[in-house]
């Protein structure tokens, strides 16, 4: 019997590996097209601009891709950002520019700021009902990977407490957010992923199939990213809950939406504290809950787990230390922005901008479906909706949205696209389905690659049979890109 060569054997032999390295290159190339760096500072300027740098950054500013209406998420708040909500948040972040929560007998003001954010959050989640146990805790963090990282490292720890596990496992399912990975690695974390069933839902079956002795936590989210679907929660939680490890949430999206969803009637099956066997949740206020960008909450069931998110040293010369988060300093403007959205918007708020969103999602899906050519990955339970095709590329589909100023979120297994809808999408939901409409037309008439577009490059990848070759040309790509 006659094995094929492994990928690494290849690399090996001179020619492949120049060859490869080469054509690796193309594609870090092309991937950096956009990002001419003539120009950029490397020093100090000799003298300084003073407030003339203002101007520079003006003219900066002018030199971003439009973002008004046209963006898979990123920007949350609606209209521009010279007024109404935007321009409140830039107000409370500036008076506050200047404070660290890290010293707490300085600014109180930013101290109160960040309890009463977390508390006001935790009450959307459940914590004023009696199943939530009655003592719901968390801490602000700097987005939602943070917030993940904390809530990991926490359940590594609390679990080698608890059941003196040394050589911790985790299990997600294929949709959940990256940063998970990024916790494994950090954390030293062995990560089972596992399949999503036909609706594209976390497999219960599956994660069951994953436990042993050295699994400290199981994953869900409410939705995932990649389709805007939730898990089964309740159903994770009774897993959790027999087998005594943790359970996460990823509310990252869904945390300022899908409660006031709920209020208006739509269908929202369980997915906070109230649900048995949650142990932590994370849910961003820097998306639907339009604070301003660095800012997340992680919560925890009880004050035993949240213990294990500290970091106490005694032993410094400088003196007694301990932190809360992974960062020391942090910055409290941006903590008292996301208390100014808030409590400016309160629960009517809130309701009403979901009650806008939602109706802005159903409208996208619905026209969505009314194109032939393309189909819905999963029946999305909030705002964010993936769709495919097997009759046009939609990686070419999504080339050509490009090029009409969209800026949408190409995914993988299945091969799709997905808008996640904001305030930003609410006026310009025809306009956007009638690019859709158009740019399917135009890829089946003419397929083929759009000059200066990226299908080729994912279409490439997802067909690598060599994953570590997709890793090596993405490590390429940041390292020479920041």
């Amino acid at each position: 019997m006659v094995f094929p060569d492994p990928p690494w054997l290849n690399q090996l032999v001179p020619g492949v590996s120049k060859y490869i390295d080469a054509e690796k290159q193309k594609i870090v190339d092309k991937l950096q097209a956009s990002g001419n760096r003539d120009g950029w500072k490397t020093e100090l300027p000799r003298s300084g601009l003073g407030n003339k740098v203002l101007e520079q950054m003006k003219d900066e500013k002018q030199k971003d891709g439009t973002w008004q209406g046209k963006c898979s998420g990123t920007v949350y708040i609606g209209g521009n950002e010279h007024e109404g909500h935007f321009s409140l948040i830039n107000e409370a972040c500036s008076m506050f520019a200047h404070t660290n929560p890290l010293h707490l007998s300085v600014f109180p003001s930013v101290v109160r700021f960040e309890a009463e954010v977390v508390a006001m959050t935790a009450a959307l989640l459940g914590s004023k009902e009696k199943t939530s146990g009655g003592q719901i805790c968390g801490n602000m963090t700097s987005g939602g990977t943070e917030s993940i990282l904390l809530a990991v490292k926490s359940s590594r720890d609390y679990m080698k407490a608890k059941k003196g596990i040394t050589k911790p496992e985790m299990i997600i399912p294929v949709s959940a957010h990256s940063a998970y990975d990024k916790a494994a690695q950090y954390f030293k974390i062995k990560l089972w992923r596992v399949p999503v069933d036909k609706e594209f839902r976390a497999d219960v079956k599956a994660v069951n199939r994953h436990i042993n002795k050295n699994t400290i936590m199981i994953v869900g989210s409410a939705p995932g990213f990649p389709h805007g679907i939730i898990d089964p929660i309740e159903d994770l939680g009774d897993l959790a809950s027999s087998y005594g490890i943790c359970l996460h949430v990823d509310l990252c999206l869904g945390g300022f939406v899908l409660p006031f969803a709920r209020k208006l009637g739509y269908p929202v099956p369980p997915f906070d504290f109230t649900v048995q066997g949650v142990t932590s949740i994370s849910v961003d206020v820097h998306k639907y809950g339009l604070a301003p960008k660095g800012t997340s909450v992680v919560l925890y069931r009880n004050h035993e787990i949240r213990k294990h998110q500290f970091v106490a040293v005694t032993e410094w010369t400088g003196g007694l230390y301990v932190s809360p988060t992974i960062a020391g300093s942090r910055p409290g403007g941006l903590i008292a922005g996301a208390w100014a959205a808030m409590i400016s918007l309160g629960f009517e708020g809130y309701l009403e901008n979901t009650k806008e969103i939602m109706e802005a999602s159903k409208s996208i899906q619905k026209g969505i479906q009314d194109i032939p050519e393309l189909f819905m990955i999963g029946r999305p339970d909030m705002s964010i909706i993936a769709f495919g095709s097997d009759v046009v590329d939609i990686f070419e589909v999504n080339d050509v949205m490009s090029s009409k100023g969209w800026h949408l979120n190409a995914l993988q297994r299945p091969n799709s696209v997905h808008i996640c809808v904001t305030l930003q999408h609410v006026p310009v939901v025809q306009i956007f389905l009638k690019d859709l409409r158009d740019s399917v037309q135009t890829v089946k008439e003419n397929p083929g690659p759009v000059s200066g577009g990226f299908a080729p490059i994912y279409g490439a990848a997802g067909k690598m049979p060599d994953r570590g070759m997709v890793q090596d040309l993405l490590i390429e790509f940041m390292d020479s890109s920041c």
